[in-house]
This record gives C-alpha cells, structure tokens and sequence, in this order.
C-alpha cells in the first residue's frame, strides 16, 4: 500500500538539513530503485522552486511500505529526524487516484 509521510521542518533547518541531505536522499535513492517510490520533495518556504536562504518548511514522501507500521519505522529512520530537520512527522496511508 501506498503511505504520505509528511515531514514539517523546524525554523531555521537550511544548515542542518544540508548536513544531512546526502544521507537522506540516498534512502530516497534506494526506494526509488526498488520501484518503490511515487515521489519526494521538499516545501519550499516561498513561492519559488529556488528558495535561497528562505530554505524549506518540511517534505513530502509518497512511497509504497508493507504497513503503517513499515512506513512509521521508515520514516523515523530518516537522517533528517537525526539532523534535528524534523519538528513533526506524520505517517498516513496515500490512495492514489490520478493521474
């Protein structure tokens, strides 16, 4: 089944999530690779693909997981969490519709 992890940064997280980017993204990589992964990204803090020093305001994963429980442990793993990226973090199951 499908799971949204929706991630929503602390103030500040630019230094921090450029810490740990690599690392995460090659989680990202790895689901992506095992045909896993609808899609990921991050919220920009303004109205711009490019957000400069204004940085992000969280993420969003939408990936395939065994159970709730599968994406949960998934999602704390994340080195994002570690990094101190992360405020909140929810976990929900995603039915796609369209396209």
């Amino acid at each position: 089944m499908l799971y949204a992890i929706i991630s929503e940064d602390v103030a500040d997280s630019l230094n921090r999530r450029a810490g740990a980017r690599a690392d995460h993204l090659a989680r990202l990589e790895r689901l992506r690779d095992q045909g896993r992964l609808v899609l990921a990204g991050p919220h920009p803090a303004v109205d711009s693909a490019d957000p400069g020093e204004a940085g992000f305001t969280g993420s969003l994963v939408v990936a395939e997981f065994d159970s709730l429980d599968d994406a949960r442990a998934w999602a704390d793993a994340d080195p994002y969490i570690e990094a101190g990226v992360y405020e909140r973090v929810t976990v929900k199951p995603f039915k796609a519709v369209l396209p």
